[in-house]
């Protein structure tokens, strides 16, 4: 990422990054990371959690009942996604770096928390609360770095931070790789109370984006929720949501139970369970390599050939991905290997998310694009809490992971019909 360091100089034309820039963008980064990081911790030590944790709840530890809970636990903390919707309103009405802080503070506090549960009800109410801070991080770093960076740059930008997520997918896999595997699930969480150091240094190092102290007299007065449903943005409110909700679906559909899928081949391949925990783990770890660079495609091709034709090609490679890997890869006799290769290219247009980065900011005005963003990201979250809990119910009656998992690639079908609704932004600079 030598564009992001080099804020001292200016490279090949473009705009030099000052301090504050620069600060801010790996602050953001850095909570993003964190935030992918603590989103797959629990994705990874489910099985192990579950198993110690519903047995002192008064359930015994069944497969059924681990896989029932599991899909109950990934919907609670869906919901609690689905509530940082609140961070938006407060982002546009006090500023962005104070309440990024905030949302990094809460999902860490709260994910160290989870270390000390005694049972799943406590599990659940602390996962519950992580995720309205984790909801909170994306939609207030993206609106941060498309503020704050150059307009010839934060293209980039974008791209550049939504690669924090998914390297948060490797740091992850690798911390379960040593310490999962070592020290066990609850030191797995302990992990997840390290960005509060991040918060710290957004809140002492970075200061509020020009366009919001511009437009914070505007802001104090203004309703930006109620805005967003107003005339002006009714229509492109509504396909945003639809749109991130789609790629929500596909995430926690793909990337989530991939290492449940894994585990399942390895240990048909004959692995035990200690080598199918870390085949996971190296599996993550392709899952994250191949989205990393689908995020850094994603802006050149995005001002090469327009968004909307951008997300059709990602949402495309999605639906095949996801069909592929666990509607047919899954049921071979020995599929390990080519649901694994299969991975690299789900996580590579799994890097969609980048695209929303880069086009949402570009859709609203300073004065409501925080809340913006942050309700049509809560809104897929909602409804991603309910496709996930169909999930789990259609896998504990099916008596299998694969199909249901697979069917969401309908999902991506849908979103290609309702991209031409959305409106197109390829070369107009980001809103007042």
């Amino acid at each position: 990422m030598s564009s992001v360091t080099g804020g001292a100089r200016t490279t090949r034309g473009r705009t030099p990054l000052n301090r504050s820039q620069i600060a801010g963008f790996w602050g953001a980064w850095a909570g993003w990371t964190l935030d992918g990081m603590d989103s797959f911790i629990y994705a990874l030590i489910l099985t192990p959690a579950l198993t110690e944790l519903l047995p002192r709840s008064g359930y015994a530890a069944t497969p059924a009942n681990v896989g029932l809970a599991g899909s109950i636990m990934f919907a609670l903390f869906l919901v609690g996604w689905g509530l940082s919707f609140i961070w938006g309103p407060l982002a546009d009405r006090f500023g962005r770096t104070k309440v990024l802080a905030g949302t990094i503070f809460t999902f860490a506090i709260f994910t160290g928390l989870a270390a000390t549960a005694e049972n799943v009800w406590q599990l659940g109410i602390y996962r519950f609360i992580a995720g309205v801070g984790i909801g909170g991080e994306w939609a207030l770093a993206g609106t941060y770095v498309a503020e704050a960076w150059p307009e010839d740059r934060r293209k980039m930008g974008a791209g550049y931070l939504q690669t924090g997520y998914y390297a948060g997918f490797f740091l992850a896999a690798a911390l379960n790789y040593t310490i999962g595997v070592h020290f066990g699930w609850r030191a797995m969480f302990l992990t997840g109370a390290i960005p509060v150091v991040v918060a710290i240094v957004v809140l002492l190092r970075v200061k509020e984006t020009d366009k919001w102290q511009k437009a914070e007299a505007v802001v104090s007065k203004a309703k930006p929720l109620q805005e967003i449903f107003g005339s002006h943005y009714r229509r492109r409110t509504w396909v945003a949501c639809g749109l991130v909700t789609i790629a929500i679906v596909g995430l926690w559909a793909g990337a989530v139970y991939e290492p449940s899928a894994v585990i399942q081949l390895s240990l048909k391949a004959g692995m035990d369970k200690s080598a199918a925990t870390k085949t996971a783990s190296l599996a993550t770890g392709l899952l994250s390599i191949g989205t990393v660079l689908g995020c850094l495609a994603l802006p050149p091709l995005a001002e090469r050939i327009g968004r909307k034709k951008t997300l059709a090609v990602y949402f495309t490679g999605m639906a095949v991905a996801i069909a592929a890997s666990f509607g047919w890869a899954f049921y071979l006799p020995n599929g390990l290997v080519p649901f694994i290769a299969l991975l690299f290219v789900l996580g590579f247009f799994g890097g969609n998310f980048a695209l929303f980065s880069l086009w949402l900011p570009e859709q609203f005005g300073t004065r409501v694009r925080a809340t913006a963003f942050a309700f049509c990201t809560s809104f897929g979250r909602f409804v991603g809490a309910g496709v996930n809990f169909a999930l789990g119910a259609a896998v504990l009656h099916m008596h299998t992971l694969g199909v249901p998992v697979a069917l969401t690639a309908i999902a991506f079908v849908v979103g290609i019909f309702l991209i031409p609704l959305a409106p197109e932004t390829r070369g107009q600079a980001l809103p007042e």
